[in-house]
């Protein structure tokens, strides 16, 4: 600590005699680096000196400040690090990064903004929401019902008590919500697509904008493919449409017999079969 502040010291020494103005003979990626150095200081001293692990807004890497560690809790990473993105699948597939941030906030206070923007662009409210257990919190229910809005999860508070009245009812709302469940398959699985098709855990810019930037892009490439195989299935519907009006429109040819009726007065007839 102390060999650290003689050396900041030192350089601020040595950085006045550049007079007020002066560009300092400095890269800029290492004069950012140095600005840093100061808050991560500043943290580290105050957790030495209340004896503690935990700061707010703990800076984990000098050369990407903001990244923070996020408590996961999960079996062998129980800390991440990176961005938290709360993104919205569609149900032909497209996905759509509605809320990107570096915080460990909690994801389940993203649903009304999520909503919102699904009714921004489409025009519509969804008939249904279907996510993880921690967006059904009492607030985003409350919310999705004033919107008439139903929430694919199981309801709050203790289960009900089966009853002969009841239990046709609860034994319909189970089933109905299973194969709901079965249906958050497609979003997990575009983070699987993400992380091993194209890198979505392994972010390697250095800015937190251009980190964004590589974010989204990679979700424009998931949502490009889906896009291009549409145009696809539209391209041969449309070449077998055009291929039946030709038939169709073509003129009919009638087969006429070989065979010749003669009658008496020696007039002759065809006999045509269509």
């Amino acid at each position: 600590m102390v060999s650290f502040q003689l050396a900041a010291t030192h350089i601020e020494e040595m950085l006045t005699e550049y007079p007020h103005g002066t560009p300092i003979p400095i890269p800029n990626g290492l004069l950012r680096r140095y600005w840093v150095l100061p808050h991560l200081y500043q943290q580290q001293y105050e957790m030495y000196k209340t004896n503690t692990r935990r700061c707010d807004d703990r800076i984990v890497s000098i050369s990407q400040p903001y990244i923070r560690p996020i408590i996961r809790g999960k079996p062998g990473k129980t800390v991440e690090f990176g961005a938290k993105i709360s993104v919205s699948l569609t149900g032909k597939g497209l996905a759509h990064v509605d809320k990107l941030h570096w915080d460990a906030q909690h994801e389940g206070h993203d649903l009304e903004a999520q909503v919102e923007a699904y009714k921004k662009r489409y025009g519509y409210y969804p008939e249904v929401v279907i996510a993880d257990t921690l967006y059904g919190s009492r607030d985003n229910r409350s919310y999705l019902a004033r919107n008439h809005i139903r929430f694919a999860g199981k309801p709050l508070g203790r289960p009900p008590k089966i009853t002969p009245a009841n239990k046709d009812e609860l034994m319909r709302m189970k089933a109905q919500r299973r194969p709901e469940y079965r249906e958050r398959i497609p979003i997990e699985g575009k983070f699987g697509q993400g992380k091993y098709g194209y890198r979505l855990n392994n972010i390697r810019a250095k800015r937190a904008d251009t980190s964004v930037a590589w974010i989204n892009s990679i979700f424009l490439v998931m949502n490009l493919l889906i896009l291009v195989r549409v145009f696809i299935c539209l391209r041969n519907l449309a070449a077998k449409i055009a291929s039946w009006v030709t038939k169709k429109s073509m003129p009919r040819e009638i087969p006429f017999a070989r065979a010749c009726q003669f009658s008496s007065n020696r007039n002759s007839y065809l006999a045509a079969h269509i």
